[in-house]
């Protein structure tokens, strides 16, 4: 119903000279997404007002809604030539006039959690990189032709977005920030297990798709009032430090069905770990969060395993943030479980003395597009200490690429063998008592393995090697500064 809009938008983008990358057509398509759904929102709600006889105070006084600037109407209903600005006019009102009124909704906002704090941080941030009015006028024409009334538009928009994100992520190093495959996320919702009155928590929260995706496993069925209330507004919470991820987490969220989500633009490791409180805390966490950043001393000061390695310390917030009894999936670099510096074996033992870290999926390279680095995710519960460890070696049988992505099949194999830690020649058990408590090495090794293995393809050696030596830099980097 709407694809072919989508691909006009882009087309119209590509040939916008302000947006040059992927990047920027998700940012620019989401703002105008926004106010369009807003709008819609807001006539909705305003209808069912004066059905029941209430006056309905829209948040968005009427200079500044969609249908008064971006899609005017005539009496008739028709679109009104007339008062739809275009070209210079139409830049001049958006940069100068309505990006500023927007930005000033979280000053006058009740609370973090409202529609208008939203809307203020969002428009603070992004910017419109239109410089052509003619083609900003073209591209508000196509976006009002689409619809958020019924849940199947909302399914279809969610999906397009989805689209445009999954391209967005696959265009570069700087897009593959913000995805994650999400057949991968699915397989660690599915160990995880979801239920109805926890709270789940990203506090990497990217592109929002572990939320969103854990919004649609638990949607699933025929939910009560009071169970969808508790989707909506108690259930999906994210921390997001980057501007166009934040928005873009937002808007996908919304796409999605849950209508003000529970997202705030925060750097999460900010955040003193000494002062997470009970209250703080989460029944499930799912996060991918980046790795191979370089946190600045002051940062590292909130955690009590030092290391400027940005992974490590969102393990530790994880690991703080999770309720006892409380279940995780966290996405996380594959030489995290062998690397022999102090903060890795300190974190390692942190790990497995706090939480029981019974699962280990070992992801080929490839998995994420652009990483360069190989991945594995961890899954482990608070409150017991690890006695053994469960393995699985995922191997679709291919060279894993753009056009050889990950699918929901590649993982089916590891979701069913880890409901009863299956042994097979993927998959194995390793006891405590076997680990090392010197070092806590917790190497992929498969002892059931067949002996002979097949040659490695040239091209996972060279990403390996690259990604060996910008991890070398770095650690030189850091013995300079210390010099």
């Amino acid at each position: 119903m709407f694809e072919q809009t989508f691909r006009n938008i882009d087309d119209v983008l590509w040939k916008e000279a302000g947006c040059s990358s992927e990047l920027d057509y998700t940012e620019q398509t989401s703002w105008m997404l926004f106010l369009k759904y807003l709008d819609d929102l807001e006539r909705a709600r305003a209808m069912e007002a004066e059905l029941v006889g209430r006056s309905y105070e829209y948040i968005i006084d009427e200079p500044h809604r969609w249908s008064a600037w971006a899609a005017p109407r005539t009496a008739a209903g028709a679109f009104d030539q007339d008062r739809a600005l275009t070209g210079d006019d139409l830049i001049a009102f958006v940069n100068n006039d309505l990006f500023p009124y927007l930005e000033g909704f979280w000053r006058r906002a009740t609370g973090p959690d409202t529609i208008e704090y939203k809307i203020g941080e969002i428009f603070g941030e992004i910017r419109n990189k239109f410089r052509s009015g003619y083609s900003l006028r073209d591209a508000l024409d196509l976006v009002d032709t689409l619809r958020f009334g019924s849940q199947k538009e909302k399914h279809e928009l969610s999906q397009l977005y989805e689209s445009k994100i999954a391209r967005m992520g696959n265009a570069g190093r700087n897009g593959g920030e913000y995805y994650t495959p999400r057949p991968l996320i699915r397989a660690m919702i599915q160990v995880v297990k979801p239920v109805i009155g926890e709270r789940v928590y990203d506090g990497a929260v990217g592109s929002a798709g572990f939320l969103c995706e854990a919004y649609d496993y638990l949607r699933k069925g025929n939910l009560t009032t009071g169970q969808l209330h508790t989707l909506q507004n108690r259930t999906f919470y994210g921390r997001e430090k980057k501007s166009l991820a934040y928005v873009i987490a937002i808007m996908n969220m919304i796409l999605h069905g849950i209508e003000t989500p529970n997202i705030v633009h925060t750097n999460t490791l900010a955040e003193n770990l000494s002062d997470i409180q009970e209250k703080d805390r989460y029944d499930v966490i799912l996060a991918n969060p980046p790795f191979g950043g370089k946190e600045r001393p002051e940062i590292q000061k909130n955690f009590p395993i030092r290391t400027g390695e940005t992974a490590f310390l969102f393990l530790q917030h994880f690991i703080k943030s999770l309720k006892a009894g409380g279940r995780a999936a966290i996405v996380i670099k594959n030489t995290f479980l062998s690397n022999s510096d102090n903060a890795s074996r300190a974190l390692r033992e942190e790990l497995l003395t706090s939480c029981n870290l019974h699962t280990i999926l070992d992801c080929p390279s490839g998995t994420f597009q652009g990483a360069g680095v190989k991945t594995a995710v961890l899954f482990f519960e608070k409150g017991a200490p690890t006695r053994k460890i469960w393995y699985y070696q995922l191997n679709p049988g291919r060279n894993m690429g753009k056009t050889n992505a990950l699918n929901d099949n590649d993982l089916k194999e590891f979701v069913n063998f880890q409901a009863s830690y299956l042994v097979s020649e993927r998959s194995w058990t390793v006891r405590m008592d076997d680990v090392d408590r010197g070092t806590f090495d917790l190497s992929v090794r498969n002892p059931t393995m067949p002996e002979e293995a097949p040659l490695r393809d040239p091209q996972d050696i060279l990403d390996e090697i690259a990604a060996l030596d910008a991890e070398s830099a770095k650690i030189l980097a850091g013995i300079r500064e210390m010099v």
